[in-house]
């Protein structure tokens, strides 16, 4: 599932990429905090609220980092590839979604200094804390991939990305008129906010190729498209259940399937993919392609004392407590927490988060457990949803089947989930901390 991100700045007189999730510039000269929050996307912002919520905290106690316009519903950008809904409409100005009795800090990182328990801004002014949450997501590379930046930015190319805000409503203006020839959407080797949305824009367009009559799944060659699943990963999906049910859905339906094929670089119509273990690279013609670019953890984390080998906070991964600083804490994408990296792992990280910090303010122990609890509503097609739930190992953990549903199972009745509640729940209780997913709404 994906994470609040992209905005536009001016900074020093020219343009500048502003990432993770503007306000008027506090110019306050207070600048200790009991918790300083860096992100205001969807960890930062539950998280923050939930904290407020508790009743420990007076007005400004808590502060929030960052230097985003706009916070973004990223799930949605899938339904925005399909056709199903506008970008517009899936994002929200994020000094409307802060309380007031939370300081907000319109500006980036520039460093972490845990010994000494502050935070360096960009502009660098300092921040100190008592306790330090770090949230800000990860960074969506468009540069991993050659000539991808330049392809994208080409409205004939044909080669477009769910994965920005600038790029998800291209997808279905790529995906609608395209009548004949060769479809692939790839998937990178490596971590990505929401890994099944990769492959849920590709049966949305199966879907909609099939019901335009471009697409027969009985006779997938002899059809004017043809479709191709090329990913960096070794099968479907990370978890074994769901992984089998969508490999044979892809068997079905008459997908080819490029494993551990790593998207590298576009050259006009060709793709190339790298190989594992010093394999030759592969070349691919295409007539259309979905890309999503690899991610990783912003440099001012990867840089810092607070991130393990591969850049991401290192926490520990059931009470999301630094693994050496003790008033550190880190949730979402950023964190080195080994599960999905979706909102909806949040709705259960983030309450293990607070209670434990607000007990590491009384002087005890860390008592709350977060068990690796994920979600992947994962669209097979318009009016259908394969509802992945799911804990560390890859262990199923499903909230409907003690109702008798096999979740393996796409179902009309999840879609409507996906597409209806869980955008209304996220606006109208998730960011402001009252929402815990399957576990429903906190109290307090």
């Amino acid at each position: 599932m994906f994470r609040n991100r992209v905005a536009l700045a001016t900074r020093s007189g020219m343009a500048a990429l502003r990432s993770y999730a503007t306000v008027s510039p506090v110019t306050s000269a207070a600048r200790n905090h009991k918790v300083v929050v860096i992100g205001g996307g969807s960890a930062g912002l539950a998280i923050s609220h939930q904290l407020l919520r508790t009743g420990n905290f007076s007005s400004e106690d808590i502060a929030v980092v960052d230097p985003a316009q706009w916070h973004h519903y990223q799930p949605g950008w899938t339904m925005v590839g399909g056709g199903l809904k506008t970008k517009e409409e899936l994002r929200r100005p994020l000094a409307s979604l802060v309380d007031p009795k939370l300081k907000f800090y319109n500006d980036g990182v520039g460093s972490f200094t845990p010994d000494d328990n502050f935070v360096t801004l960009a502009n660098g002014d300092k921040l100190a804390y008592e306790q330090l949450v770090v949230a800000p997501g990860v960074k969506v590379n468009f540069g991993s991939v050659k000539g991808l930046p330049e392809a994208l930015d080409n409205p004939d190319s044909r080669v477009s990305s769910i994965y920005g805000y600038d790029y998800c409503d291209k997808v279905f203006r790529d995906i609608k008129p395209f009548s004949k020839g060769s479809a692939i959407f790839t998937q990178p080797a490596g971590p990505i906010k929401c890994a099944g949305a990769p492959q849920k824009i590709m049966w949305l367009a199966l879907d909609h190729w099939k019901r335009a009559g471009l697409y027969d799944a009985k006779n997938p060659s002899g059809s004017p498209v043809q479709i191709t699943f090329a990913t960096g990963m070794g099968s479907m999906f990370a978890v074994p259940k769901y992984s089998a049910a969508l490999e044979q859905m892809r068997q079905d339906r008459g997908v080819e399937g490029l494993f551990t094929h790593d998207l590298v670089a576009i050259d006009g119509n060709t793709a190339t993919f790298a190989r594992p273990d010093g394999q030759e690279q592969v070349k691919r013609r295409f007539d259309l392609l979905h890309v999503v670019p690899k991610m990783g953890p912003h440099a001012f984390v990867k840089e810092s004392a607070l991130a393990n080998e591969a850049g991401y906070v290192d926490v520990h991964q059931h009470t999301t407590r630094h693994t050496k600083y003790g008033n550190v804490w880190s949730a979402g994408d950023a964190s080195s927490l080994p599960n999905s990296k979706t909102a909806a792992a949040i709705t259960s990280q983030a309450p293990v988060l607070v209670r434990n910090l607000v007990q590491a303010l009384e002087g005890k122990e860390p008592a709350a457990s977060y068990d690796g609890y994920a979600s992947c509503p994962l669209l097979t097609e318009y009016g259908k949803v394969l509802l992945c739930e799911f804990k560390y190992g890859g262990e199923p953990k499903e909230t409907f089947a003690k109702f008798g549903f096999n979740q393996a199972n796409p179902s009309r009745a999840f879609y409507h989930l996906k597409k209806d509640f869980f955008p209304w729940v996220y606006w109208k209780s998730y960011v402001k901390g009252t929402w815990a997913g399957p576990s429903g709404w906190l109290s307090n």
